[in-house]
């Protein structure tokens, strides 16, 4: 019986999910469906499709929750794949804390050290570990792996994670993480067969979508990137504020009355594009409305785009390739077109034809060939695969070891 792995993104309003058929070795996951659970919690709507055409596509008439979904899920798995074998799951968790450094089997320890860091990613990380529990609770024998957004920024220095407070902050864990390590992964991964030994100079990755962060590797591991001790630093995002004077969270408190909870609220859920925009915090929105406070929102997403890939660039000593991933950066080419023009002094030039042209699911240059150096790149990310990829390493060395 073919073998094969469930990954899965659980959020607050919806469950993501990829089924894969795994090979002799990790590098050879296929994909058999993917889709997801969209309403939680007020109406379940399943759907569900592989490379060739939409499996099902339905409402279900139950309660609107993980349990309902996942035992939904299971079921469907096993009546339309009867020959294959799920042996594992494998969960994106947003934060791992400085405790894993790579995915790790899920137990209640590690449940427990997971649910201490809930204050440092609110809007991810309590549905994450909610996706796990439960799935325990209805398949309990089936391993559970978690796969961090932090593991793949462990490499960075000292130095590059430091914040300046007194030396036992540090000791108690207070450093900067940084985020979207799975699609930086992927990336990292599908680097060399695009570009060789190339791969391993110094590159920059802008992961842009509803959440946004930038990483500069050198040698393919992560040396700096934007974000930090939580999910909320570094570039403006949907409705997240990124990086921001601390003082003004000081001021907000003291002056104007705000609680902890509705600063949180305010930094987490009403700042970002929507805050700047009063509108919208979806980019497609947004440059469809042509309107000064849309185009603004715009604007200083670019602008600081442009500033914190500087810092990145000083950081590395240079830049060789610069990479656009993420709902916003695949599909957005005004938005690339933007963040390039204010990057000319980097030598980057985009070629408009290739910027403007889709190429679905396929990685592309679309700077101008005679920009040899600097490359710009849209690359496609993959975070599901690199999930299946981590369980199946996992689990098979856990056999081989027993």
């Amino acid at each position: 019986m073919t073998k094969a792995i469930l990954a899965l993104n659980s959020g607050s309003s919806s469950i993501k999910f990829a089924f894969y058929s795994m090979g002799k070795d990790s590098s050879d996951p296929t994909l058999l469906c993917k889709g997801e659970f969209e309403g939680l919690p007020n109406t379940l709507h399943f759907l569900a499709y592989d490379d060739q055409s939409s499996l099902e596509d339905k409402i279900i008439d139950d309660s609107a929750n993980f349990q309902t979904a996942f035992r939904y899920l299971l079921k469907w798995i096993k009546t339309t794949y009867p020959h294959i074998q799920l042996t594992a799951a494998g969960h994106r968790i947003v934060h791992g804390g400085e405790r894993y450094p790579q995915s790790v089997r899920m137990n209640q320890s590690v449940l427990n050290y997971l649910d201490t860091l809930i204050p440092l990613a609110p809007l991810h990380q309590p549905h994450n570990l909610a996706g796990v529990r439960a799935l325990q609770s209805l398949h309990p024998t089936l391993p559970q792996i978690a796969c961090f957004d932090t593991s793949f920024h462990h490499t960075q220095s000292r130095l590059a994670t430091l914040f300046a407070l007194p030396q036992h902050f540090w000791d108690e864990g207070i450093r900067r993480y940084g985020f979207h390590g799975l699609s930086y992964q992927y990336i990292a991964e599908a680097l060399p067969k695009l570009m060789g030994d190339k791969s391993s100079g110094r590159v920059i990755i802008a992961h842009l979508g509803h959440g946004a962060s930038l990483c500069a590797l050198k040698d393919l591991k992560s040396i700096a990137t934007t974000m930090g001790l939580t999910a909320l630093d570094g570039l403006p995002m949907g409705t997240r504020c990124g990086s921001i004077d601390p003082g003004v969270i000081l001021y907000l408190i003291s002056e104007k009355g705000y609680s902890i909870q509705g600063v949180s609220d305010l930094l987490y859920k009403k700042s970002g594009l929507l805050g700047l925009s009063g509108a919208s915090d979806d980019m497609r929105e947004l440059l469809s409305l042509k309107t000064p406070q849309a185009s603004e929102a715009i604007d200083y997403f670019c602008y600081h785009i442009q500033r914190k890939l500087g810092s990145l660039v000083a950081a590395l000593g240079g830049l060789d390739m610069f990479v656009f991933t993420g709902g916003i950066g695949e599909n957005a080419p005004m938005i690339r077109q933007k963040v390039c023009d204010g990057l000319k002094w980097l030598n980057i030039e985009l070629d408009e034809a290739l910027n403007s042209s889709s190429k679905p699911n396929g990685a592309r240059q679309i700077s101008t060939p005679k920009n040899r150096q600097p490359s710009v790149w849209v690359i496609p990310t993959n975070e599901e695969i690199i999930i299946a990829k981590d369980v199946f390493k996992l689990t098979t060395r856990e056999q081989k070891e027993r």
